[in-house]
């Protein structure tokens, strides 16, 4: 079965967030022949500093299995940048309260669906308590989704991440006027703002509740109630059992599982962080997809 979408099927699109930012994403509907009527849309939410053309196989291949699906770049990464990066004044928490917001009201409106189910790869996953419109949302699949909590890391990697996110990145940032994560293994280069936030939101724990600390109108995630999947390796240094705790306690009303998942039992030598969208990893898509339909 091919994995790439036909390119009369995928569609270029234009989302505008309700601060008048424009993000550019794909819009892949489902394949005809498919039953397609119990298949709900998906939203597709990126890791941070991934661009969306990373996940636009496992995309065409969830249209393949009868879902309309939609990806997109966050404000100030990918095809979302507007200018130089280094002028942009985006924010992390800008990626949940108003670009994943219009991403999910797009999706709506284009498919004519209620609601939705939401695939979050990392920070994809991790904001959904930032959301006033959660309620399109049926369930969510987290995959290796955590608050990425430096605390609940084993010591060397802790290290090395605090290293990364709360000297280099910072100094980076004063320097370059953008965060140079690029060069520190960490995805693409980000806005300042959005590499410093993240930093700081990573050694706080709790992830996203920093955004709302004392702002409970905007703080969502005591509201959530929907079933929550999460998987992650165990050869994830950042998503492991202690940092996905730290986020599903953030989420007290929500119907919760995690699914650990070891690499040898896929025929895998290895997982991470990351790989579970290459196409050398679509042995673990069936999971994923099996997830977003398992009964609510």
């Amino acid at each position: 079965m091919s994995t790439n979408a036909p390119a009369s099927a995928m569609e270029t699109i234009d989302i505008t967030c309700q601060d008048g930012t424009r993000l550019k994403g794909h819009f892949l509907p489902a394949h005809a022949g498919r039953q397609v009527a119990s298949h709900a849309p998906v939203l597709l939410c990126p890791a941070t500093g991934v661009k969306q053309h990373f996940y636009l196989r496992f995309a065409a291949w969830l249209a393949e299995q009868g879902h309309d699906v939609m990806v997109f770049d966050y404000r100030g990464i990918g095809l979302s940048l507007q200018g130089r990066l280094q002028d942009s004044r985006a924010t992390l928490a800008e990626w949940g309260q108003q670009d994943q917001v219009a991403a999910l009201d797009w999706l709506v409106r284009r498919t004519g669906c209620d609601q939705v189910l939401l695939i979050g790869h990392s920070a994809g996953g991790q904001m959904m308590g930032l959301l006033p419109n959660h309620r399109h949302v049926s369930r969510v699949v987290g995959v290796a989704t955590s608050t990425g909590w430096l605390s609940g890391m084993r010591l060397g990697f802790r290290l090395k991440a605090y290293f990364g996110l709360r000297m280099a990145v910072p100094i980076g940032a004063s320097l370059k006027g953008y965060a140079p994560t690029a060069a520190l293994g960490l995805g693409e280069n980000l806005p300042a703002k959005v590499g410093i936030q993240w930093g700081q939101w990573c050694a706080a724990g709790g992830y996203a509740t920093n955004a709302v600390k004392g702002r409970p109108q905007q703080d969502f995630h005591g509201e959530i109630r929907i079933p929550i999947t999460v998987f992650h390796a165990t050869d994830d240094d950042i998503a492991n059992p202690t940092t996905v705790a730290d986020l599903l306690r953030t989420f007290p009303a929500a119907r919760k599982q995690v699914r650990h998942i070891a690499p040898r039992e896929h025929g895998l030598r290895s997982i991470g962080h990351i790989d579970w969208f290459r196409s050398s990893h679509q042995s673990l898509w069936p999971l994923l997809a099996q997830a977003l339909r398992e009964p609510a």
